[in-house]
C-alpha cells in the first residue's frame, strides 16, 4: 500500500473505560499498547480490537510507553516514578510485569530506546535523565539534565546522542557514553509565562531527527496568551543540525487551544504531529521546505499521543474520548 497522506483514514477505533494517555504499537505489529486515566497497561490486538488489561506495575496512571528493540518487552513509566518491564505476549490478564523498579522521583513522562537495543532513557518531573539496561534494569548512567520538567526525551538515531527537553524550551544534547553535554538548541518559543496567571506554560513535548539528518524538529505550543484558558496553537521549531540555528517556525494555523504531543517523521522525509486540545485532534504534517503544514487530518477526538507503526503506514493515536484509533495513511 503506498503513502498518501491525503488519503488518511480511521480504519480502527477502540474503546476503553477511561480516558487514555499514550499508546505505542509493539515492533511486530500485532498490538497496540495503551496507557489510561487508571494503573493498567492495556494492550489491543490489531486484528481483532480483543483487548486485555494487566495491572501490578503502577499505583497511578501511565504516562509513556516504549519497546525493548527485539520486541518482547514493553516498558511502561508513570506517574508514580515507576518503571515497568511487561512480557508483550503474555497470554492473559493474569500475567504481572517482569520487572519494576523505583526509577523517578515523581512522574515519568518519557521513555525511549536505544537504537542499539542495549539500552533505554527515561525522564520527567524530577530534572533527571536516568539510563538503563533493557536486558536487566540495571541502572547504567544518570545525570541532573534540567531544572524544571523533562517533557521529552529521544535518542539520536545514530545511538551517539540523547536529547532531553523541558518547560522553558531548553533542548539539550547529550554524549551517551558519558553524560556529557553537547550543545543546546534554542527552543524558548516553545515556553510562555504568563504573570497575570503566574504560569509557565508549554515546553517541548516532542522532538525528532529527520530521515536524512538534516535536520531536528521540536514541538509544542506558541500564542499562550491563556494558558489557563487554553488558548494557544501548535508549532514545530526545525532546527540545522549542522549549525544548530533555527531554520524555520512550523505553524498550523487557526488550531486554536491546539498543542503538538508527539513528532514523529515518515520514510519520504515528512514531519507528522499529533494535535490536541479543547478543539479536538488533528495529524498535521509539514515538510522542510515550508513554514506551514501540507496537510491536516482531523481526528474525531481530542489526542494525546500517537506513534506510527512498523509498516510506516499506520498511526495509533490515544484519546481523551476512551478510545484508542489507527489510521491508515494510504488508500484502501
Amino acid at each position: 500500500m503506498p503513502l498518501d497522506i491525503k488519503q488518511a483514514a480511521v480504519v480502527n477505533d477502540w474503546a476503553h473505560d477511561r480516558p487514555l494517555t499514550c499508546c505505542r504499537f509493539d515492533r511486530q505489529h500485532r498490538y497496540v499498547f495503551c496507557g489510561a486515566q487508571d494503573a493498567g497497561l492495556h494492550r489491543f490486538q490489531l486484528s481483532d480490537g480483543a483487548k486485555v488489561t494487566f495491572s501490578g506495575g503502577h499505583e497511578t496512571w501511565i504516562r509513556a510507553l516504549t519497546s525493548t528493540l527485539d520486541g518482547n518487552q514493553m516498558l511502561s513509566g508513570g506517574a508514580d516514578g515507576k518503571l515497568a518491564w511487561w512480557d508483550v505476549a503474555a497470554a492473559d490478564a493474569t500475567a504481572k510485569p517482569v520487572r519494576v523498579i523505583e526509577a523517578h522521583k515523581g512522574w515519568i513522562r518519557c521513555l525511549d530506546t536505544h537504537s542499539g537495543g542495549t539500552l533505554i532513557a527515561s525522564a520527567g518531573n524530577d530534572g533527571m535523565v536516568r539510563l538503563w539496561n533493557a536486558a536487566d534494569g540495571a541502572l547504567v548512567r544518570e545525570f541532573k539534565a534540567h531544572d524544571r520538567d523533562i517533557y521529552c526525551v529521544a535518542f539520536h538515531p545514530s545511538g551517539e546522542f540523547v536529547f532531553s527537553g523541558d518547560l522553558m524550551g531548553q533542548l539539550k544534547q547529550w554524549k551517551v557514553e558519558t553524560g556529557e553535554l553537547v550543545r543546546e538548541f534554542d527552543a524558548k518559543e516553545l515556553h510562555s509565562y504568563n504573570g497575570g496567571q503566574q504560569v509557565d506554560f508549554g515546553g517541548v513535548r516532542g522532538i525528532a531527527v529527520s530521515p536524512d539528518g538534516k535536520f531536528l524538529a521540536a514541538g509544542g505550543l506558541y500564542k499562550a496568551t491563556n494558558p489557563l484558558g487554553a488558548v494557544h496553537e501548535p508549532l514545530v521549531q526545525l532546527f540545522e543540525w549542522e549549525s544548530a540555528k533555527l531554520a524555520k517556525s512550523q505553524v498550523a494555523d487557526d488550531i486554536k487551544q491546539g498543542v503538538l504531543w508527539r513528532l514523529q517523521y515518515l520514510a519520504d522525509g515528512t514531519l507528522m504531529g499529533v494535535d490536541g486540545g479543547g478543539n479536538g485532534g488533528y495529524l498535521i504534517f509539514w515538510n522542510s521546505e515550508g513554514e506551514k503544514d501540507i496537510h491536516r487530518f482531523q481526528l474525531p477526538n481530542l489526542a494525546r499521543d500517537m506513534d506510527l507503526s512498523p509498516n510506516g503506514l499506520h498511526v495509533a493515536t490515544a484519546h481523551y474520548d476512551k478510545h484508542v484509533r489507527i489510521t491508515r495513511l494510504g488508500p484502501a
